[in-house]
């Protein structure tokens, strides 16, 4: 009896051809299905309307960068594991540093993800010891690290004392701040991240540099 056509070895060459297209179709799929999520995430400044009724919102507890005595207020509601958090977090960088003396960022976990949890634990920890927009930093450039080595290991690179660090991470010290935050964002419907409030207007996803920079110019001029 003859061999079936796919065991031959111009069969076996075939089916490995398709197998590698089939592959390369899939993931250039989700490729290109993840692009046009974050395009209809991104916002344009014609969309963003600052006006109608402000949401005052409690931050005595929450992290900070920026002035004491801002023109601009913008609190995020973040989420450490949030692939538009990270898109956003440059600009949050660079506004705090060029609008310093003008806008106060506030940050408010909102954590979404499985591991979301531990890893605004992570950034309080550090906070705890001065460091938290260091590692706000270093969570977003190592998005994806979740094992509580690996998080003690970011906390030593940010020169943490990391037996303090440690204790505060695996007690969850800051558990109530946390959920008190998540409760919040609850109260105000949210559902995803970021959630921006900028001068108490709510303004929802990821705000590309440009829009971001026409904002906070509009609300000081």
């Amino acid at each position: 009896m003859s061999k079936s056509w796919y065991k031959k070895w111009w069969g076996i060459i075939i089916v490995l051809i398709l197998a590698l297209f089939l592959t390369l179709l899939v993931a250039l799929s989700f490729y290109f299905i993840n692009l046009v999520k974050q395009e209809k995430a991104k916002i344009d400044a014609s969309n963003v309307n600052l006006t109608g009724n402000t949401v005052a919102i409690n931050t005595d507890n929450n992290y900070w960068l920026g002035s004491a005595n801002p023109e601009v207020t913008i609190v995020e509601f973040v989420d450490f594991a949030c692939p538009y958090c990270k898109n956003s977090y440059s600009n949050i960088r660079e506004i705090s540093v060029n609008y310093k003396d003008k806008v106060k960022i506030i940050f408010k976990d909102y954590p979404l993800f499985e591991q979301s949890l531990d890893l605004a634990m992570t950034a309080r920890c550090a906070g705890e010891q001065g460091l938290f927009r260091l590692m706000h930093d270093k969570l977003f450039q190592n998005q994806g690290v979740t094992e509580t080595a690996d998080l003690i290991e970011l906390a030593n690179q940010i020169g943490a004392d990391v037996d303090k660090f440690s204790s505060c991470l695996t007690q969850k010290k800051y558990l109530t701040q946390i959920q008190k935050d998540f409760s919040a964002g609850e109260s105000l419907g949210l559902t995803g991240t970021p959630i921006w409030f900028i001068n108490g207007y709510k303004v929802e996803g990821d705000i590309p540099h440009d829009t971001f920079i026409q904002i906070i110019e509009g609300l000081i001029n």
